[in-house]
């Protein structure tokens, strides 16, 4: 069953940059098409209603420069919406649609996948047991150029690239988006969170603040999965080049790699030890350069052997400092000749050669297209009624990527430091090889210098990668950590004060 509302305002859209390019296609600018559902949550049947539309974004004239694509789920038979979460989700890239934690992580419907994670035929979807929509209605938005989102050029100009495509300039008009779709939802009153994956991460840290200052919208709660913190990738160093070693450590125990005597242990009991010896050995070592002694640089590099999987003088080929891409490229390079997956080690590819610094390809993002790109174009058309000759833009055309002035560290800082109500949640894969788990650890770490709000951060980690609920057993768990920070940082009557002791 589904209704369609279409508003007056219609726009023809332009597969492409051009206004005047043919063949032309329609996309309604403001439109919403509304389906009802249900599905079983921990064994309790859940109704909800899907919201399925476009919303413009506004400039500064009240001109519509863009429509943003959208799916909204709200649970049918709440009685009291002001008491009830809102989640605002997005992924990263930039340039990703919100297809990955739609149809695999929180949302009520899952894409058809073994319970590792791999394709299976034939292509589709399912119910998701895990959801949490039985706690917290979702909104799943597509930037501008993701998924059938699109920017709109004014008559005989190009469009500005410069209102959409940056760090700062995506949380600006973001920011004006969701308050527009709060106000037409009447969702004010709701307590409201931020999930954010990947780019994602560095996307809701900032429109925590931009949010809060700009619009007026406080949090209750901000979640970051498999966080990028470009302070430190982007920054190449002492620090940013020791933080990958624990993840090292992951992937190699992961393909029995390690020596026995760490082998024989569960990952969690080997992880403090590597992480222990990245802070207090590695950096410090890595910082002296070529004035390390050579009587320190063979201890560490041994150590460093002992922690990933790689040989001595691999390390000491590297100076100490292995990048990933080689990691990827070398660890099963006499195990059968396989690479490893950059965003989840789990996953193998086969390249043309054995020799090289880096993967031909990435082995697990060609597999996850495999299977979510079929499905998020059949679920839209099929189950949520939405019509459209547009490409769904899986990763849409946003670069250049204006990385300038990225204060979205310390404006999430900010923001809680504002608003007492405000909790934050870190969430990463320990097989992630591209935000790896220490890298979100370390920047959980730097948000607070002073440490006076580390009792409002947490930290999870899964046994999978980048996209750690595609694991089944990670789905799960991964949700339920979901639902008991909502449950327990949106419990009415709690008054919004610092106190002293």
């Amino acid at each position: 069953m589904y209704r369609t509302l279409t508003f007056a305002l219609i726009f023809m859209l332009v597969a492409g940059w051009s206004a005047y390019a043919q063949p032309r296609l329609v996309l309604p600018l403001d439109t919403m098409v509304v389906t009802k559902h249900t599905v079983t949550i921990g064994g309790a049947l859940v109704p909800y209603t899907a919201v399925t539309g476009t919303q413009p974004v506004w400039d500064e004239a009240g001109q519509p420069i863009a429509s943003l694509n959208y799916t909204y789920y709200s649970r049918s038979d709440v009685k009291k919406q002001d008491e009830r979460p809102l989640v605002l989700s997005f992924n990263g890239g930039p340039g990703s649609a919100s297809v990955w934690m739609q149809l695999a992580y929180t949302g009520p419907r899952l894409l058809k996948i073994d319970d590792e994670g791999y394709p299976v035929q034939p292509y589709g979807v399912r119910e998701n047991p895990y959801s949490i929509l039985d706690v917290a209605d979702i909104v799943f938005i597509n930037p501008a150029n993701t998924g059938y989102s699109r920017t709109i050029p004014a008559a005989g100009k190009e469009v500005d690239r410069s209102k959409f495509f940056g760090i700062n300039a995506d949380i600006a008009y973001l920011a004006e988006w969701l308050n527009t779709f709060v106000s037409r939802h009447n969702r004010w009153r709701s307590p409201k969170y931020l999930i954010g994956e990947s780019y994602g991460g560095t996307r809701v840290s900032g429109l925590a603040l931009e949010l809060q200052n700009r619009q007026w919208m406080y949090l209750n709660g901000v979640i970051l999965v498999s966080p990028a913190d470009y302070k430190v990738i982007r920054e190449d160093g002492p620090v940013s080049q020791a933080l990958h070693l624990p993840y090292f450590t992951a992937t190699a125990w992961h393909h029995k790699l390690l020596s026995p005597e760490l082998q024989q242990k569960d990952l969690l009991d080997i992880l403090p030890q590597a992480e222990d010896f990245t802070i207090n050995t590695l950096i410090p070592a890595l910082a002296k350069g070529g004035f390390i002694s050579e009587s320190e640089k063979m201890e560490v590099a041994k150590k460093i052997a002992y922690y990933s999987g790689l040989s001595e003088k691999e390390v000491l080929e590297h100076n100490l400092a292995v990048p990933t891409n080689y990691f990827w490229k070398a660890l099963l390079r006499d195990e059968g000749g396989f690479n490893v997956g950059r965003l989840d080690s789990r996953y193998l590819g086969i390249d043309r050669k054995l020799a090289g610094q880096a993967p031909d390809y990435a082995a697990e993002l060609t597999s996850w297209l495999h299977s979510f790109t079929p499905a998020i174009n059949y679920y839209l058309r099929e189950e949520l009624n939405f019509k459209t000759d547009i490409k769904y833009n899986m990763f849409g055309p946003v670069n250049p990527w204006d990385n300038s002035n990225d204060n979205t560290r310390d404006n999430l800082r900010q923001a809680m430091a504002q608003n007492p109500y405000l909790h934050v949640m870190f969430q990463s894969g320990y097989y992630d090889g591209a935000t790896t788990y220490f890298n979100a650890k370390y920047t959980m770490w730097q948000i607070d210098p002073a440490g006076r709000m580390k009792d409002r951060f947490s930290f999870k980690g899964y046994r999978s990668g980048h996209m750690m609920y595609l694991r089944r057993d990670d789905l799960r768990q991964a949700n339920e950590d979901l639902r008991q920070f909502i449950v327990r940082t949106s419990k009415p009557g709690q008054v919004a004060k610092y106190e002293r002791e």
